[in-house]
Formats: C-alpha cells, structure tokens, sequence
C-alpha cells in the first residue's frame, strides 16, 4: 500500500425510507458519505465499495479478478481478527501466537489438512477457481500489508493477544477442511458405548433411526474397543478456539500471567451441538406468492457469537453481479442470487464419515493389519512453534484411510478417520463459486454436482417463475454395511467410491406451490434408500412441520409472511404436549400444579418473549419432563449417558404409553407429568418470583454476545467490545431458532437472514446479527443487534440508484500508478470504457486540457504544470457538479490530479 486520502465529503443525501410497509423492516436516516482511497500493489483497474448505511459493501470492479480482490481486501478491513484466527486455527499454528496450551489443537489440526494433489484439488471446483482464490487472497494481503505501515487500522484483539496477522497463500483457503459441519463419527462412538452397555432398548430412545432402520454390529468389531477417548483428538481438530482465561494478566491490569487453554466439551455434548446446527429454507412460486414472483427464503443456524460466522457482499463485475451471504474466509457467496436466480442453503443429512478400528503389531504399534498383512502407517512430522515456549514436533500418523486419531498400545489397536470431506474439491461452502453464476434451473442442478461439503439442502428459484430443491454432498458407497457403528480396517469394510449425484433426489415446480426444509428426513417416499444409505441420523422435524402447517394453512404468502415465519416462535413440541393435556384427566393434590395444568391448557404454544406459559413449558420441557420419563425406563446410569433423549421417542412415549412404564402405563405417565411438572415449578418460582402470572419467557430467555476476550481487558473496553443483553422468545425447537444453555442465554440461532424477491430485488430483506464489522471500534460493529433481537430485518439493495442512495462510505481501490498525466489519460480512457462520463463533452474537455500539461511536463515546467493541472481540477468539479461525472471517477481524478500536483510543488 502507498498511500492513504481521506477525503470528508460532506453530501446530505435524502434517503427514502425502504419498505415502509413493513414495520418490522429498518429504515435508513440521513448521512454523509466518507470517501477513502487506496493504492494498492496486485489490483489492474480501479475498484470501488459503497458501504451502505448498515454495513453492506457493494463492491464494483471491470474484472471478476479484480473484484474478489477487493472481496479479500474488504473482508480483511471488516473481519481481519476472525479470518486471522480461523487460518491460525485451521492450519495448526495457534501456539505460535497464543502459547503452549495450544500445542495438542494444532497438531489435531494440522491431521484433518487436505494433504492431496494440489492440481486435483483446483480442478475439483472448476477451471477458474485457483484464480478467485488467488485474487482474494491477494486482496487480504494487501490489507494486511496496510496495517504493517499504519498499525492504528489493527482491531484490539491483536493488540490484547500481542500478535499481528499473517500473510495468506491461496492453498489455505483450500487445504483447511475442519471448520465444515461434520458428521456422525461422534454418533458412531455413542452408538457403540450405548448398545455394549446399556443395551439395544436405550439406544433406541437415544436417536431414532430414519427412515427406520435396524443396525447390524460390524462383524470383525468388538465393541470393548471403543472409547469415549478415541475421539479427543477429533473433537480438537473440529472444533473452534476457547480462550479460557484462568488469571487476569492482560495489559494494563498487572503482570499476572495469562493462561489460554483449549478444551471440548463431553461426547454428549458434541452431539447435543451437532443436532442444534440446523437451518430453514423454503421457496415460493409465483402462483402462490403475494408477488406473482418467487420467494426465496433461507436462515441457517449456528452459534450466535460476535462477530457473525457469516458475511454480506455484493459482487459486481462482467459476468458476474451476487449479493448475500457466505464465510468471510472464501471468495462468492452461498446464499443470495445473482439477478436472474436466487438460492439457499440447509444441512442435508449425508453420512460422509466414518471410524476404522485396527489391530496393530505388538511389536511396531505404527503397523496395522490389513488383508492379513501388516501395513505400515504413513508418517509425517512438522515444527511447531510455540510462544514463550520451546518449539514442539508433530508426529503425524495416516493409514490408508485416513488420519490416525487414537493409539492403543495396551491393546494393540489404533483408530483412523475416512472423511468425504478429506477428499479433492471439498473445501466447505467453496462449491457456491459452481452454481453462483446459474441462470436456469438446468444450469443450478448441474453445478450442484460439483457440490461436496458439507451436504445441503440447495433451494432455487428464478425469474422464469422456476421453483426447485437439489441436495448436494460427496456420498459414500457402502455395499456390506450402514456407516452407523464403526467398523474394522482390516479391508473388510471399504467404501466403493461415491455415488453419482443424479441418484440423490430433486425436485422442481411441484403443485403444492411451495418446497421447504429444516433438516428433517426429506426422502421421498420412492427413494430407494435401503440401496443407497445415505443417512439415518436427522434432526427432529418439529421446524419443518411448523414451517407445513403455516404454508398448507395459507393460500398466499408474501416477503413479510417469510420473515415472520423466519422469526415465528410456536413450538410443535409444546402444541402436542398442550394437545396432550387437555386430552388426559390430570388432578395434583398440589393446587399450584392444579393452576399450572390451567395455565398451559389455555396456552397456544407461542414462545414470545411475554408468555408465562411458555417460560414454564420450557423449563419443565427441558430440563424436568423427559429426565422423568427416562428415570422410569432404564437405569440411572444409562439415562445419565444419553442425555435428553431423542424428542421423538420421548413424546411418542407419553402420547402413547405402553409396557415399558409397567402394567397400568397411563397411569405411570400421568404422575410422570405431574411431579416433573411440580418440579418445574418450584425452579420457576426460584427464578421469576412466586406468582406466576408475572412470568415471563423473555425474563429468562436472552441474548448476550460475550467477546472472548472480554474478560482480558478493563471494564469499559469489555463493555464496549460484548453486546446486550436483550429478551428473546423461541427455542430449539421452533422455526425462529433460539437454542440456549442452562443459564437461558440463547447460543445458536439465525444471525444471518435472507427473504429475496425474486425479479424486485430492491425488495430483498436480509439480516445480520450484531453488525457487519469485527471491529468493536466500527459503528457497524453492532448496529444490527437491536433489530435482530426483535425479528427485524434490513434491505438488501441491489440497484446501482438505491445503493447510491442509501451509501454510507465509498471505499475507491486504485492500483499503483506512475505519478504522470499518462497516469490521469488512462484513468479517463478506462472511465469513458466503463461509462463513468455522462455523454463525451467532460471527458474530451479533460483530455485536451491534459495534454497541454502533457507538454509543460517534457519541459520540466512546474510553473505551468501547476497552472493547469488547477485548470483541470477546476474543470473536473464543473463537470463533476453539473451531474456529467459520477463520484467514483471524480475522486479517482481528483486523488490522482491531487497527488501530481504535490509532485510539482
């Protein structure tokens, strides 16, 4: 980077207030537009960004390599810390930054790297893809290398930590894999634990099976073999970082050392988490749309942290013109449109994993058996380096399926890893660079077969009224078993390549007017799953029917209806166990039960923030109702490893009770409900006061973002670096998302929204929870939180006049010019290209006045190169106000014309 202008231009702008209709919907105020230019090495044209009024940067480029160049440069002045990290995490190298704590992390990481041919893997995603990733990258570089030069553009987290960011190699992108939501080796494992210890009838109500399904124990596999331990270093490599700071010792509060330690949860946890990640989708036909234009609707669920796992862009350049959302550490987008076709995107439950279990030599615990043979393993060993700490060796073992993530030597076994995802092309959420560019529905389906991981639910919609669902994934074929237990690696068990994508299901335009998923068992009835063993672990399909029942129950629907039903909060769950109630004869001896049973019956099984029925349901729900239905079918013991359940098999039990709850099962289950109830309100009362018509969901349930490390800086820095709190309504359980921990603040969710309008895109609505930036210093760091948290949403401008109207920043990327009036000629001959000028008097008037100066310069006359050079800027701002030039090339001009000039003076 050269230099930096700042330009404060000060331009009122008077905003149209956007979707004024909908109340739920922000709208913009009036500001004034800071201009900012960079000169930066590796960019061919001038670029510019318009960061509108909440946050969103438009960015616009005369080439799609210079426009994921300036992807990279933005995303880095906005999200620099959180792509920083997510590299250190993904490569291995957190020690070198944050201390020996991290040593195990990194080598765990650096076992799940993509270590395969490199060619094979850019070919994998399409021919132009090392190119994107290569631009972008380079873009993030370029930011990088402006925070060398002025460190003051660094967000504090590099300040607390005492690091500064890395420089990224295009290959990072690609070879880091386990950030990707994962599955079902942690499913696997409890399998295996439940059916040696507990028995086939409490894995049966552990997780139910879909489409039904009885597992078969792998012959060849002795179950005394596994352990939960076995997937320590797999929880390591797939999780995220956890700064847990043991003493204050962070600048400015003493010389305490800090300690930074990484840790995972239980295995029950991990798959309690898992089961959480879900996410909505749906699109609308025109016959059934509000519109008379397809809907497109998409919120995916994940952990709601600051920043926002996802990023907003608009990319505009030939060829090529997206707006929504995708990771901040890739190049595109994944979800949004382009324009003509408009897509999203939820998880599609493929089993694309699975464990090995080896016998190795007593005699070499690095050779296992394979084919009656003993085979070496692959070693490798890398450096470590490891802040105020030696450096460490990772010694890394790989047998022909995989990475090595357990070793026995006791027992002579060793544990091993095959992921899909390990394989060429899949890289998480890069596939979106294949369909990004789809203008029809047979374009979006067959560049959906170039889609690997993690395996979605893909929902289209297009101008031409086209309505469709197309999942995408990398699918193992299984012949002689169903990926549910592991199994040995002798040879025995060996994945037969990958199913050919056209043998997953699809749909497009069906009568019903509408296509929708949430992570349910989608499989059509006529699908040959027992061929194709896709998966039978799905998440529970509470979300879907709600999203059925609102859309079977309306004959039209419209951009406001997707984003209530987006943020609705009735709770399947809740409408069956209040069905349940007022179907049953319930009496307690305990009036407060008596009144408790009258409040619930009434109730409509609305979580809103305001219900007091709701705060009962839930806390009785989760954490008093199925522990009692568990207590009453199998021992304290097994109950305590499996956890809640599965929500299936426990309201299906209390629906319909039968021989597991003894001779007289009805009246089992009715005192089931109400001592738990009992207990349920006794916890209420402790937490929301005796009387319960003044409970409130909300009181308990809330939202508050906790930066990391917040707790490593003084109190006004923490206060200003997390967010909130705010009420909440929902749960896990509901299409508005809100799961939540045992202190009812919410921990995943829908932080990113989209509602497209498709063919009105200035309609579009989107939102992304706390803001945009990373950095707690930028206004757009949290501006969001509040509309979030009462289920607003922003436009989603695509329009070139709407953005202009609602821009808050213009951000101009130039690259490195000779300080010339060659320089200024070719600035206009581009802009004249580009259609910068309005008609050709500006731009002839400019040129000729030019190459006077031209001449003066051969003369070495500073004098009357001055002379006109202040001719020209005053021609350029004649022009510039008589609406004849557009404010991107005036202040390229002026910056250029400004910065020659200092030359001469």
């Amino acid at each position: 980077m050269k230099k930096i202008f700042v330009f404060a231009l000060i331009c009122m702008l008077l905003i149209t207030p956007f979707l004024s209709s909908m109340g739920s919907t922000t709208s913009n105020a009036n500001s004034s537009v800071t201009t900012m230019i960079h000169e930066l090495d590796g960019l061919e044209k001038p670029a510019e960004i318009l960061v509108d009024n909440w946050g969103i940067p438009h960015i616009y480029a005369s080439s799609q390599t210079d426009v994921y160049f300036a992807q990279g440069f933005n995303v880095a002045r906005d999200r620099l810390w959180q792509i920083d990290l997510w590299r250190k995490n993904g490569l291995g190298e957190l020690s070198e930054v944050l201390g020996p704590e991290y040593v195990e992390q990194d080598k765990a990481k650096r076992l799940f790297l993509y270590r395969g041919n490199m060619e094979e893997e850019w070919e994998a995603y399409g021919p132009e893809t090392e190119d994107i990733v290569t631009a972008f990258t380079e873009g993030i570089n370029a930011y990088v290398e402006m925070t060398e030069t002025n460190p003051d553009l660094l967000p504090d987290e590099f300040d607390i930590l005492d690091y500064k960011p890395s420089k990224w190699e295009p290959e990072d992108v690609v070879r880091i894999r386990s950030h990707g939501l994962t599955r079902n080796i942690t499913n696997e494992v409890a399998r295996a634990i439940t059916l040696r210890d507990h028995g086939e009838d409490v894995e049966s109500v552990r997780k139910k099976l879909q489409p039904d399904w009885e597992t078969e124990i792998p012959e060849g596999l002795d179950l005394e073999d596994i352990s939960e331990d076995v997937l320590d270093t797999y929880q390591l490599a797939t999780s995220g970082v956890n700064f847990d700071q043991v003493e204050k010792g962070a600048k400015g509060l003493g010389d305490v050392e800090t300690q930074l330690t990484t840790e995972t949860g239980n295995l029950n946890e991990q798959i309690e988490m898992e089961s959480s990640l879900g996410s909505n989708n749906w699109v609308i036909s025109p016959e059934k749309s509000e519109t008379g234009r397809p809907i497109m609707a998409d919120d995916p669920h994940r952990a709601v942290d600051v920043p926002s796992l996802r990023y907003i862009t608009h990319l505009s350049a030939p060829g090529l013109d997206v707006i929504g959302g995708g990771e901040p550490v890739l190049p595109g987008i994944s979800i949004g449109h382009n324009g003509t076709s408009a897509w999203g995107l939820t998880i599609f439950s493929i089993d694309q994993e699975d464990l090995y279990v080896y016998e190795t030599n007593p005699d070499n615990p690095s050779e296992y058996r394979y084919e009656d043979e003993w085979e070496a393993m692959t070693s490798i060993s890398e450096d470590i380096e490891v802040k105020n700490g030696d450096q460490q060796v990772a010694d890394l073992e790989f047998t022909r399926h995989g990475p090595v993530i357990y070793k026995d030597e006791e027992n002579n076994r060793a544990y091993a890893v095959r992921a899909g995802w390990l394989e060429p092309g899949m890289a998480p959420y890069l596939g979106s660079l294949s369909y990004m560019g789809a203008e029809s529905w047979d374009e979006f389906y067959e560049a959906m077969n170039r889609w690997g991981s993690p395996s979605e639910n893909q929902v289209y919609a297009d101008v031409e009224g086209d309505i469709g669902w197309k999942p995408g994934g990398l699918t193992p074929v299984r012949d002689n078993w169903d990926g549910l237990l592991p199994v040995p690696g002798d040879g025995t068990y060996e994945w037969d390549g990958f199913l050919d994508q056209q043998n997953l299901p699809h749909e497009l335009n069906p009568d019903r007017g509408w296509i929708g998923t949430a992570n349910q068992m989608n499989l059509p009835d006529d699908y040959d799953y027992e061929k194709y063993k896709l998966g039978f672990e799905w998440t529970a399909p509470f979300r879907f029917q709600r999203i059925e029942e609102v859309m079977e129950s309306n004959e039209k629907m419209g951009i406001e209806d997707s984003l209530q039903l987006q943020t609705d909060y009735t709770s399947v769950p809740a409408k069956r166990i209040m069905h349940l109630l007022n179907d049953t004869e319930l009496e307690s001896s305990d009036e407060q039960v008596n009144d408790a049973l009258e409040l619930l019956r009434s109730w409509d099984g609305e979580l809103s923030v305001e219900t007091s029925a709701g705060a009962l349901f839930e806390v009785w729900y989760q954490y008093h109702l199925g522990d009692a239905v568990l207590a009453e079918i199998m021992s304290e013991e097994a109950a305590e490893y499996i956890g809640s359940g599965d929500p299936l098999v426990i309201l299906d039990m209390l629906e319909n009770p039968d021989e597991q709850f003894g001779d007289n099962p009805a009246a089992v289950r009715n005192e089931i409900i109400l001592s738990s109830l009992e207990d349920a309100i006794d916890q209420v009362k402790e937490l929301l006061g005796p009387n319960m018509d003044e409970w409130q969901w909300g009181e308990l349930k809330h939202a508050y973002l906790d930066h990391p490390l917040a707790g490593m800086v003084d109190e006004e820095q923490a206060y200003n670096m997390n967010i909130g709190p705010l009420p909440r309504g929902g749960s896990g359980d509901t299409v508005g998302a809100s799961r939540y921990n045992s202190n009812f603040k919410q921990v995943h969710g829908a932080t990113f929204r989209v509602v497209v309008d498709v063919g009105e895109w200035d309609n579009s609505i989107a939102m992304n929870s706390p803001g945009q930036s990373g950095d707690s210093n930028s206004k757009h760091y949290d501006n969001l939180f509040d509309t979030w948290a009462n289920d607003g949403a922003i436009p989603l401008l695509y329009s070139r006049d709407k953005i202009e109207e609602a821009t808050d920043q213009r951000i101009i990327l130039l690259p490195v010019l000779e300080n010339n009036v060659g320089s200024l000629e070719m600035l206009i001959e581009h802009f004249k290209t580009e259609e910068e000028f309005e008609g050709e008097d500006a731009a002839r008037v400019l040129e000729i006045h030019l190459k006077a100066v031209s001449q003066f310069e051969k003369q070495g006359n500073a004098e009357k190169v001055l002379k006109h050079m202040r001719g020209f800027v005053d021609l350029l701002e004649h022009h510039y106000d008589a609406g004849e030039i557009t404010d991107f090339a005036y202040h390229t001009l002026l910056h250029q014309a400004q910065t020659y000039m200092e030359k001469w003076e």
